[in-house]
């Protein structure tokens, strides 16, 4: 298989972990038109909205800038305007960062799994129209990790008719 196949799949399954752990529901639409890859659905929460949901641009790399605040990413110019925009379902942009050597991404004992890897989240809702032709390169703040504690605290934001 592509690395880049691998990569997608690998991304899919990151998310669908946490967000199983989180309690939530995790659809994938049929197709990629408006740069959704995955749909994470809540339970019932307390809230104007009750059965909160998530739509996630999905984007997996072990090539990326880093820094002491952020993790720089070049983002396809149509993803940074499919998620920049207001829809009804807010949307949110995942990046899942990989080791470069594909063995490196598990391990697996007996006892445990370890995912050697970790996934970071922003939301460009709102963002400006660009002049850039190509690609636009989006920040990650790296307080920003893709976690169980930060799927609750988006739905429960989204419940109140929130945003991420």
């Amino acid at each position: 298989m592509e690395l880049n196949q691998r990569k997608e799949l690998f991304s899919k399954a990151y998310v669908r972990a946490v967000a199983a752990v989180a309690g939530c529901s995790v659809n994938q639409p049929e197709d990629d038109y408006d740069s959704t890859d995955l749909r994470i659905k809540a339970r019932s929460i307390e809230g104007a909205i009750s059965y909160p949901q998530l739509d996630l641009q999905l984007k997996c790399t072990s090539k990326y800038v880093l820094d002491a605040e952020c993790i720089r990413y070049p983002l396809i110019l149509k993803n940074y305007n499919d998620l920049r925009i207001n829809c009804q379902i807010p949307r949110i942009l995942v990046l899942v960062v990989v080791p470069e050597n594909v063995t490196d991404w598990i391990q697996q004992s007996e006892q445990e799994m370890l995912i050697t890897s970790c996934a970071y989240w922003v939301s460009l809702r709102g963002l400006p129209v660009t002049q850039n032709i190509k690609s636009v390169t989006v920040e990650f703040p790296r307080s920003n990790l893709f976690t169980v504690k930060a799927i609750e605290s988006m739905m429960q934001r989204i419940s109140q008719g929130g945003f991420p």
